[in-house]
């Protein structure tokens, strides 16, 4: 029971679980669950989208090294935007985010991506396992 509670909580006072709640929901930080991800199996193709909400296209990469696919992003905040506009309170974040999936099954020359209405679809075609071909040896 101890092992999965994470440092300097106590398991049994309530009101920690009401602080957290406050925390998280009042935090200026962007959360790392915050890009959404859903990959569906299309037969031939797996079906990649991630909600990107926000974010422009230009700030938007994706990258494949060994069998990893890798969508980061990133937010930039202009020292000149805080000086023009007077804020009054500021909520939207200007962070990175960064994530990487497992594309061992997948075809990489042939992925291709998209990104419209702040949702980014990757196509992800699957390998073609192709059967091992057997033959018969002669014995000499």
């Amino acid at each position: 029971m101890y092992g999965i509670t994470p440092f300097g909580r106590n398991p049994f006072t309530l009101f920690n679980v009401f602080n957290d709640i406050d925390r998280d929901f009042f935090s200026d930080t962007m959360q790392t669950n915050s890009c959404r991800t859903d990959i569906r199996d299309a037969g031939d193709k797996y079906i990649m989208e991630a909600e990107l909400a926000g974010f422009e296209r230009e700030d938007i990469n994706i990258d494949i090294k060994d069998s990893y696919l890798v969508i980061s992003a990133e937010r930039k905040k202009s020292s000149d935007d805080d000086k023009e506009n007077k804020y009054i309170r500021r909520e939207r974040s200007y962070n990175s985010y960064k994530r990487s999936f497992d594309v061992s099954d997948v075809d990489t020359e042939h992925v291709n991506a998209e990104y419209k209405n702040g949702v980014l679809i990757i196509d992800l075609p699957k390998k073609k396992h192709e059967e091992p071909v057997s033959r018969r040896l002669e014995i000499k």
